[in-house]
């Protein structure tokens, strides 16, 4: 199915690198202006150049998203530049550590919880207005396996990606009644730089690498999305609903 993103403005974190990275080049090859975030700014370049070459265009925004008046001014200027936002895809994250829970440093874990959760609470706060302008909001927040498995060790990290699914469901049922739709995104297992330091041992080889879940993705954006409130799980290439614990 070719998505047409002509005319339309999409904001995407941590696109440095990973998933963002290829998921801010294919909505640029569908015709959309990439607004691409992210604290390293050599890979902000490197994603400018492939946009280009694919005949898209784009505007880096260094930044750290753990600055949390950057990203109040971030949607000021989005408003004052364009006066909408088409796309949000808030793919930036960080794993912490692999700990039993009681040995997570309070700094690393608190750092975790600013960078997944607060942040992405405040970008919600910024750029809701933004959304709500377009004639078709969309927004993708990213998720994981690990925040409905629970697994041990994993503790910041899937209980952040608990709270962002939360907040997602949220958001998604206060505009039940705009054009915005919401949905989370659960990419399983890629060939990341945080999935080898999840996994060290792992053989990258065997994982999908983050083009294709990029690739897989990209409906979500479109103007004629209907989903919203539901997590679509790239590796069943399906949507899935939220239910109550049985």
């Amino acid at each position: 199915m070719t998505i047409d993103l002509k005319g339309r403005i999409a904001l995407v974190t941590g696109a440095s690198r990973g998933i963002g990275y290829f998921t801010a080049l294919e909505l640029a090859k569908a015709g959309a202006h990439v607004i691409a975030t992210a604290r390293t700014v050599g890979g902000l370049e490197e994603l400018d150049d492939a946009i280009k070459a694919a005949g898209g265009s784009a505007t880096l925004v260094p930044f750290d998203l753990t600055d949390m008046e950057a990203i109040d001014r971030l949607g000021a200027s989005i408003f004052e530049r364009w006066g909408k936002l088409d796309i949000l895809v808030a793919n930036a994250g960080i794993l912490g550590t692999i700990s039993p829970l009681g040995h997570i440093e309070a700094k690393v874990f608190e750092k975790v919880m600013l960078t997944n959760v607060t942040s992405m609470w405040r970008l919600i706060r910024s750029v809701e207005p933004l959304l709500v302008r377009s004639d078709a909001g969309r927004a993708l927040l990213f998720s994981s396996g690990a925040a409905a498995k629970a697994p041990a060790f994993w503790g910041a990290y899937a209980i952040s990606k608990s709270a962002v699914e939360t907040m997602g469901r949220i958001w998604a049922a206060e505009n039940t009644h705009t054009t915005l739709k919401v949905n989370m995104v659960n990419p399983g297992a890629t060939r990341t730089a945080m999935r080898a330091q999840a996994v060290p041992g792992e053989d990258p080889e065997t994982l999908p690498h983050p083009s294709e879940v990029a690739q897989k993705i990209l409906f979500l954006a479109s103007p004629e999305l209907t989903d919203s409130g539901r997590m679509f799980v790239v590796r069943e290439n399906r949507f899935v609903d939220f239910r109550m614990p049985e």
